[in-house]
């Protein structure tokens, strides 16, 4: 019954890219004279940028590969710029380092941006990254975090899933993890199986073992 790895979610839980993303959204709806309103924000967070496109074109009246290639693109060069960790990220992975603790990043965002900003998390190596084309289907579905467990030989119960999203607490809790919720741009519901926290700065591997116990 002990911890054996864990997963982390990338934009808006170890880097503050989640609002960059909104942004880039927004940014979209205005070229076309429309609003996003609370519901779409929420609906789009956390989402691929295939889906997001999927669920924003008819609104916006544009064709979804269109849509995805815009937004994908903005994201990306807004991105290039640099990001910036989200308070206690960084101290969290390298406790988790220190103990030998497998970790994986599980991502909804584009693999090429995946493999971006890992590389900017002050020299964490994880042991595995998982982008938007590397399971058939991507968060809210469990398939990301299912393949990020498996890839690392661990039980999805034995992983716990840290997240900032509804639409990737979704997803972990679909595969059976334990989830710590620690919200960015949105409000998190409670949930069965999902702790809040704050802050990652309040989080250390002693309580990510304790979720698992």
């Amino acid at each position: 019954m002990s911890l054996q790895a864990v997963l982390f979610d990338m934009d808006g839980t170890l880097v503050d890219t989640e609002g960059v993303w909104l942004e880039v959204v927004e940014a979209a709806a205005a070229r076309r004279g429309r609003a996003l309103d609370p519901a779409r924000r929420t609906a789009v967070t956390g989402r691929s940028v295939e889906d997001a496109a999927a669920l924003l074109a008819r609104y916006l009246d544009a064709r979804e590969p269109d849509l995805a290639a815009e937004l994908g693109d903005g994201f990306a060069a807004r991105l290039a710029a640099g990001t910036v960790p989200r308070p206690g990220a960084l101290r969290l992975l390298a406790a988790l380092r220190a103990e030998s603790v497998p970790t994986a990043l599980v991502s909804a965002s584009p693999r090429a941006v995946v493999h971006q900003v890992a590389g900017t998390l002050d020299g964490h190596r994880f042991d595995a990254l998982f982008g938007a084309e590397d399971t058939v289907r991507t968060k809210p579905e469990p398939d990301p975090y299912l393949a990020a467990a498996l890839a690392l030989g661990a039980a999805p119960d034995r992983c716990v899933a840290v997240e900032d999203s509804a639409t990737g607490v979704t997803s972990a809790l679909a595969a059976g993890c334990r989830v710590l919720g620690v919200p960015s741009t949105e409000p998190l519901a409670p949930a069965p199986g999902l702790t809040l926290l704050g802050s990652l700065a309040d989080a250390d591997p002693a309580l990510l073992r304790a979720l698992c116990a």
